[in-house]
């Protein structure tokens, strides 16, 4: 086919991929399986925006790839075989670390944890953490706004990304490379290329901000009794320790033995059982004995006020890592624990307690025996519900295959009554891109129609995500 060594040339037949495209044309959930045309792996933005034009003039259509660890198979291709995977990962490079301005340049290939540890590297933090990120690449990251840990601190990838260079479906190159925290001259158009999911251009380079590395962390696993004590006890702890709390993630305690379940090096640090559990992290620039007398002050008047049941404090990195493994691993056991039907969701955060509610009580009407997972970020709102099915009553296939959507829309429903969003950190992609309808206005449907039609009039750039 003439396209296919028009693109050889462009980036050299060895990354031109036309077979054994499992790892590319697959979600990371086993949920979509595409059949691309080729996977193009270019390593400069104009390998990019040559490959782009091609496409362009041979009526192609494109996906745009990071890593591949999306959950909405916003970056898999659909099943014609006549779509080009345009995959960055050869564009790894870190290219600038200014420790005066406080950003790094990057590549849209980088894995997240390299840029992590480029930064330490110099004595600065790039706050950006999440489950995937020895994988995922920051151009994945920046496309799809992801969130992760430590949002209540820092924020979402949009409050870390300083400036953009973009491939445009033109194939015309934006560069907006600009370390600036003040710019007031016109729209700000990176912010279009921000959680577009490549819909709108190819992300090939990014300035992040970096900020200075805190000299300790103190992490504590906490025993509470309801979600209601959970969010006095944020509203505490930020009274008490202000801005120096990075993490503030909840669980449920059968979210907490699922992961028992999985692995038996992983136990809760309480001799008896509590109904929640909060993880957080505080950081902090002074040394590790002032941080600890500030944290442990905190959960004592905590407990005090009757919104603790017990806290667990680690006294060194190797305990905390041993706490945070108790949620990092949470995803994966309950992926061996039996499918469930995932929910990745946001509501302001004094509204997390009656969403639990309410929506538990929906579902057991419904489902009698149901069992929600639920864990997630409530320093920022963002909550991972997840149904399991109940014990009785339904295979796991019938319960996958027939109640997703009537589930789906019981939860969303219910995160929609509460002024909340069904997509917090993971993107629409394929997986909502019908479901947002009931849920965004005519007008922002139609708004966001029109950037496309503007910036992409050909709709080559990743057909059928997001809208």
């Amino acid at each position: 086919m003439q396209l296919l060594t028009e693109l050889a040339r462009v980036v050299g037949a060895d990354h031109v991929i036309t077979s054994d495209f499992a790892a590319y044309a697959n979600d990371w959930r086993k949920k979509y399986f595409g059949k691309p045309l080729a996977v193009v792996k270019p390593a400069t933005c104009e390998e990019v925006a040559a490959i782009v034009r091609l496409c362009a003039a041979n009526g192609a259509t494109i996906v745009p790839q990071g890593g591949n660890t999306g959950l909405v198979g916003g970056g898999v291709p659909d099943g014609s075989g006549t779509q080009v995977i345009i995959n960055v990962s050869r564009m790894n490079r870190v290219l600038e670390v200014d420790t005066v301005n406080n950003t790094m340049t990057v590549e849209a290939g980088c894995i997240l944890q390299v840029l992590q540890e480029s930064a330490a590297e110099h004595g600065r933090l790039f706050p950006l953490s999440l489950a995937a990120e020895g994988s995922c690449e920051i151009g994945g990251n920046i496309a799809t706004n992801a969130g992760g840990v430590q949002v209540l601190r820092y924020g979402n990838t949009r409050e870390l990304v300083m400036g953009l260079e973009v491939v445009l479906p033109s194939g015309d190159i934006w560069s907006g490379l600009k370390g600036l925290r003040k710019d007031n001259t016109g729209y700000d158009l990176k912010q279009l290329f921000i959680g577009a999911e490549g819909t709108l251009g190819i992300i090939t380079k990014a300035v992040l901000k970096l900020y200075p590395a805190p000299a300790a962390t103190q992490t504590a696993f906490i025993a509470l009794q309801s979600p209601r004590q959970a969010l006095a006890l944020l509203t505490h702890m930020k009274g008490a320790l202000g801005e120096r709390i990075t993490a503030f993630e909840l669980l449920s305690d059968f979210a907490l033995s699922i992961v028992e379940r999985f692995s038996a090096s992983l136990k809760s640090p309480f001799a008896t059982r509590h109904p929640w559990y909060v993880l957080t992290d505080i950081a902090d620039s002074r040394n590790a004995q002032a941080l600890a007398y500030d944290v442990e002050a905190a959960l004592g008047s905590a407990m005090e006020a009757e919104l603790v049941s017990d806290a667990a404090l680690a006294k060194n990195e190797s305990e905390a890592r041993r706490l945070w493994e108790l949620r990092e691993t949470l995803p994966e056991a309950q992926s061996i624990d039996g499918r469930n039907i995932k929910h990745d969701v946001s509501l302001p955060i004094s509204k997390i307690a009656d969403f639990i509610d309410a929506a538990d009580a929906a579902l057991e009407a419904a489902y009698p025996g149901v069992r929600p997972v639920n864990f997630g970020h409530l320093g920022d709102g963002n909550l991972h519900y997840n149904i399991t099915r109940p014990l009785q009553g339904y295979t796991e296939g019938d319960w996958m295959a027939h109640e997703s959507e009537a589930v789906n829309r019981i939860v969303h429903d219910c995160v929609h009554r509460f002024n909340g969003s069904i997509s917090a950190e993971h993107g629409l992609g394929q997986l909502k891109r019908e479901e947002i309808k009931r849920y965004k206005s005519a007008t922002e449907l139609n708004l966001m129609r029109a950037i496309k039609a503007a910036l992409d009039p050909r709709g080559i750039m990743n057909p059928g995500k997001v809208i």
